[in-house]
């Protein structure tokens, strides 16, 4: 596990407020009628406005400037064509690289006026599980007291928590040590150090917590096929309380 000196985190704070001042522009954008690729192009256009590029672009393959997933789509939709409907589920991932660090974050919104209240619920279910992880992202905690308060704070609204993937350290590399899944017993796993950056991000599904990989090899979608909710934050771990990184007012 990677711990950053200060030079590191101011870099980490740099990119990952371009990172989150990108996320706000995308979810504000989502309408009815609207492409996936329009929102891709806004993205590439705010990232290259920062001379900095995108972090999923070719990234194993990945063909994609960030990730847009609809409605069932849980990680990985590969923009494209398909036309946002009102009432969708929309969420949306974003990564940058910049000065040789990476910021990562996601967010859900869903499109149009309808009320669509259960769609909410989720989307505040969602939301409320990231919050509880990021409390236990603080020195004395270990990594299984994050997993443990994201998948707590789901289930106890009824909702489950996807388990084949899961959150990361992340800095120079996007996926660095350790693992954070959303789901686990709290006092288990790495202790948590003052300086450790982390990208902890709930999946949560409406149905059932199975998931499967499309023909693309990348689109994840609910087995059921019932909706999926994603919000993520890059935080810095701290001696009384984690530091979300993803902030715009850092870019």
């Amino acid at each position: 596990m990677i711990v950053k000196n200060q030079r590191e985190i101011e870099k980490m704070r740099t990119v990952c407020g371009m990172t989150a001042k990108v996320r706000s522009r995308l979810l504000q954008m989502v309408e009815p009628g609207m492409m996936t690729s329009e929102i891709e192009a806004e993205a590439l256009r705010m990232i290259e406005g920062y001379k900095a590029r995108s972090a999923f672009k070719g990234y194993h393959g990945f063909p994609g400037q960030i990730c847009i997933s609809i409605e069932d789509e849980v990680v990985h939709g590969i923009p494209g064509g398909r036309i946002i409907q009102s009432g969708d589920v929309v969420s949306i991932d974003v990564g940058v690289v910049f000065d040789g660090f990476i910021g990562d974050c996601a967010g859900s919104v869903i499109a149009g006026d309808g009320q669509e209240k259960a769609k909410r619920k989720l989307l505040d279910a969602t939301q409320r599980a990231l919050d509880a992880g990021i409390e236990k992202a603080v020195v004395g905690c270990r990594v299984g007291d994050i997993s443990h308060a994201v998948q707590e704070t789901a289930e106890a609204a009824g909702y489950s928590v996807v388990r084949e993937f899961v959150g990361h350290g992340i800095g120079k590399d996007m996926h660095e040590d350790p693992q954070i899944p959303n789901f686990g017993s709290a006092g288990s796993g790495p202790k948590l150090k003052c300086g450790m950056t982390l990208a902890i991000e709930p999946m949560i599904n409406m149905g059932g917590h199975e998931v499967e990989v499309m023909d693309d090899k990348w689109t994840v979608r609910t087995r059921d096929r019932q909706p999926s909710a994603h919000f993520e934050n890059t935080v810095l771990v701290g001696n009384s309380e984690a530091e979300i990184l993803t902030n715009p007012d850092y870019a």
